[in-house]
């Protein structure tokens, strides 16, 4: 997880602070070796002057020595050895701070060692978790491709469906179109049925009319003969009548004939409206 911009921010200033102010160290570090040298030297050189002085003070005093003689009072030998034990006092003190830092830089070590270690350790697992991340971003970026061509082939499926689907719309509103047009030509075949069959019952009903008509009159004839009949022959003209071989007939109206054709009562049609 990336750390806030402010903490990044602070984290690049001190490293910068810290470059800036240890790029004068290893030169700040001479110098005061060589202060202290100067030191050394200072006091080394005012010790001889003492020497001198107190030499130049003394005049039957001696100023060479010479080996093997055993004396130590002369003053120059002590300052210089006063100067060289000064000086090894410092070169011990110096192999101390040596060895000291030496010894910080041997734990240093040890903990640049093992946090080497540790980030060699935690280079190790982010590798790893590297490749098992573009592994699975390989298996991923597969899954993308067949997903992709998944919805490539449905396209093309749906795409294929909606053709059929406006064939099938385009189809269906031709049937529709002809569905109405044989529902007008049913309609109109009804009527001109209809119409047909309503002429046949008007002509129908006309030659019922005309038949009654006919029958109206005829009954009128008969009922005119029948009273002329009856003023002729008596009472019993009106009931019977003899035939050229005297053989008497029983009148039937239903059984005459009107022209010599059958009356449509002996025909036993009857008359519908509907025909």
């Amino acid at each position: 997880m990336a750390d806030p911009v402010w903490q990044e921010l602070l984290r690049q200033r001190l490293t910068e602070r810290n470059a800036h102010e240890s790029a004068y160290s290893s030169i700040i570090e001479q110098y005061r070796r060589l202060a202290q040298q100067t030191k050394l030297l200072k006091e080394r050189n005012t010790s001889l002057l003492r020497a001198v002085n107190t030499v130049k003070g003394n005049p039957s005093s001696s100023t060479v020595y010479v080996a093997g003689t055993g004396e130590d009072n002369n003053p120059v030998r002590a300052a210089y050895i006063a100067s060289l034990e000064s000086q090894i006092s410092s070169m011990r003190d110096e192999l101390a701070g040596v060895y000291k830092t030496q010894g910080q830089n041997t734990q240093r070590l040890l903990a640049m060692t093992e946090t080497l270690r540790e980030k060699e350790e935690q280079s190790r697992i982010d590798n790893e978790a590297l490749r098992k991340s573009r592994d699975e971003l390989a298996t991923l970026k597969r899954k993308v491709d067949q997903h992709n061509e998944l919805m490539t082939e449905k396209d093309r499926t749906v795409q294929i469906l909606h053709d059929e689907i406006s064939t099938l719309q385009l189809e269906l509103g031709q049937i529709e179109e002809r569905n109405a047009t044989l529902s007008k030509d049913n309609a109109k075949l009804l009527q001109r049925w209809l119409d047909a069959k309503q002429a046949e019952a008007n002509k129908m009903n006309e030659a019922n009319e005309f038949y009654e008509d006919m029958r109206s009159q005829r009954n009128d004839v008969l009922k005119w003969r029948d009273g002329a009949d009856t003023s002729q022959t008596g009472d019993n003209a009106s009931q019977t009548s003899v035939s050229g071989n005297g053989d008497v007939k029983d009148h039937d109206p239903s059984t005459e004939k009107k022209d010599g054709i059958q009356s449509p009562t002996q025909k036993g049609l009857e008359a519908t409206p509907n025909g």
